[in-house]
C-alpha cells in the first residue's frame, strides 16, 4: 500500500472560526462601549439573492444584505439567539468539543435561550455560517451521522485524545460511520485510484461483499440518500487532496439524479459555502437511458416525479448536454428504476458488467 499523505485543513478551519467568532464578540462589546445598539449585517439568503456561478458550478449568494439590530424590537429575539449561538460555537472550538444540531437546540434551553423548534435553531446556525463565512463544521457543529465509508485506506485521527491514532477503513465489513473525527482525519495511506459514492446501503454492502474496493481500487461511500454535508466535504477532500476521481451511483429517477448533482454542484441551501462541492464528480448512473439499454424492471413515473423533472430542466445546474438529455429520456419513457433492478441478471451483474462500462466515463472525464 503506497503512502499518500494529505494536507489536513482541520486545524486551519478551527483557527479561522475561532478568530472570526472572537471578532464578532468584540464588535458587539465595542458597540455597547460606544453607546450604540449592536447590529449584525449578513448576506441575504432569499431566493432572489441566490445566483448560479458557472465558473464555480454552484449557487452563490449575491450582493444583497440584511441587518439584524438590537435597536429594532422585531430583531431583538433573532439577534440574541444569533449572538448566543456564536458564544456556544466559540465555547465548542475553545474547549475542543463537538456538538450536533440537535444537541445545540437542547443546550440552548440550559441557557434560557428559546427556540420554537429545532428548525428555527438550524436556520439561525445557517445565518451564523453566512455571517462568519465559514461552515458550521469548522465551528464543531455537525449533523447526526448516517453515511459510511469503506476501502483500502488508513486514516490518522487529529481530534483531541486520539491524535496520531490510526484506523483501517477496511477493518469493519459494515463500513465506518462518517463523523467529525473521520471527516477531519489525515489520509495516511491508500492505494485507491477512485471513489465511488453509492446512494443506498444495500448496494454499498453488496459492493463490499463483491470486493469492489480491491477489484477497482475504490474507496466506497454510502451517501444514505442525499449525503450529509460532512460526507460531501469528505468527498471533496478525497478529490482535491488525493486527486481521486469521484463517481456517483444513484437510482434512475429524478431524485437520484438530484443526489448526484448535489454531490457535484451543491445545493441552493448551501450557496454561502465553497467546500461542499466536487465539480469534477461524474454521474455514473443509473440513467434513464440505462432502463432502456439494460431492459431493467421499472415503475411508472408519478405526477410528482414528472413535476420534479420539469423543475430540474429549469435548473441551471442541469444545462450540460448529458444531464439534459437524460431528463428528456425520463420524460419520454415515463419510467423509473432502482439500482437493485440489475439483480434480475444475477447478484454480481452490476459489479462485473455494468460498473466496468460506467467507470470508463471517469477515465474519459
Amino acid at each position: 500500500m503506497s503512502k499518500r499523505k494529505s494536507t489536513s485543513t482541520a486545524e486551519a478551519r478551527k483557527a479561522t472560526a475561532q478568530s472570526l467568532l472572537k471578532g464578532l464578540g468584540e464588535s458587539v462589546y465595542s458597540d455597547l462601549d460606544e453607546g450604540r445598539f449592536p447590529s449584525l449585517t449578513l448576506a441575504s439568503r432569499s431566493v432572489r439573492n441566490i445566483v448560479y456561478d458557472k465558473k464555480l458550478q454552484q449557487f452563490i449568494l449575491g450582493a444583497t444584505t440584511v441587518k439584524k439590530s438590537s435597536g429594532n424590537i422585531k430583531h431583538i429575539r433573532p439577534f440574541t439567539q444569533l449572538v448566543w449561538l456564536a458564544y456556544f460555537a466559540k465555547k465548542l472550538v475553545d474547549e475542543k468539543r463537538t456538538s450536533t444540531l440537535r444537541d445545540v437546540f437542547y443546550s440552548a434551553q440550559a441557557f434560557d435561550v428559546e427556540f420554537q423548534d429545532q428548525s428555527e435553531s438550524d436556520e439561525l446556525i445557517t445565518d451564523l455560517e453566512v455571517l462568519m463565512q465559514t461552515a458550521r463544521e469548522g465551528m464543531n457543529i455537525y449533523p447526526e451521522e448516517r453515511s459510511a465509508i469503506f476501502g483500502n485506506m488508513t486514516i490518522e485521527y487529529t481530534v483531541p485524545g486520539y491524535e496520531g491514532k490510526k484506523a483501517d477503513l477496511s477493518a469493519n465489513p459494515d463500513g465506518v460511520m462518517i463523523g467529525p473525527a473521520l471527516t477531519t482525519a489525515e489520509f495516511a495511506e491508500t492505494d485507491a485510484e477512485m471513489v465511488i459514492a453509492i446512494e443506498k446501503g444495500g448496494l454499498f454492502t453488496r459492493f463490499i461483499e463483491e470486493r469492489v474496493h480491491q477489484k477497482y481500487k475504490a474507496i466506497l461511500i454510502n451517501t444514505a440518500g442525499q449525503p450529509p454535508r460532512s460526507t460531501r466535504f469528505l468527498l471533496r477532500r478525497l478529490n482535491q487532496e488525493l486527486g481521486l476521481p469521484v463517481g456517483i451511483l444513484c437510482d434512475a429517477d429524478p431524485w437520484g439524479a438530484h443526489i448526484a448533482m448535489v454531490c457535484k454542484s451543491g445545493s441552493a441551501g448551501a450557496a454561502h459555502l465553497r467546500e461542499l462541492t466536487t465539480p469534477d464528480a461524474v454521474w455514473l448512473g443509473v440513467w434513464a437511458s440505462d432502463i432502456v439499454k439494460y431492459k431493467l424492471p421499472s415503475d411508472k413515473l408519478t405526477d410528482v416525479d414528472i413535476k420534479r423533472l420539469y423543475e430540474l430542466k429549469q435548473d441551471p445546474r442541469y444545462t450540460e448536454k448529458m444531464w439534459h438529455d437524460e431528463l428528456d429520456v425520463f420524460l419520454k419513457i415515463k419510467k423509473k428504476s432502482e439500482q437493485e433492478a440489475f439483480a434480475r441478471y444475477g447478484l454480481s451483474y452490476i459489479v462485473d458488467t455494468y460498473l466496468p462500462e460506467k467507470l470508463q466515463l471517469m477515465k474519459s472525464a
